[in-house]
């Protein structure tokens, strides 16, 4: 899953969203911050998978842990 999430003028003015989706990024953010789970966010946006939201995480988790490795 090459383009986890894409961002164009053209959907939701650039907003960062799954890709072949109009869910913004935010979104997931906001329910995990909010003590949400990830089935609850799935639950109310239907159009993204549950292997979207995991490989994103796991990527943003890596660039992460690479960030602080080189810091």
């Amino acid at each position: 899953m090459k383009n986890l999430i894409t961002s164009s003028k053209n959907i939701l003015g650039g907003t960062p969203v799954f890709s072949g989706t109009r869910v913004p990024f935010q979104a997931l953010i906001d329910y995990l911050e909010a003590g949400d789970s990830i089935e609850v966010f799935l639950d109310d946006f239907p159009t993204v998978s549950r292997e979207q939201v995991i490989a994103t995480l796991e990527r943003a988790k890596e660039h992460l842990l690479n960030t602080q490795l080189s810091a």
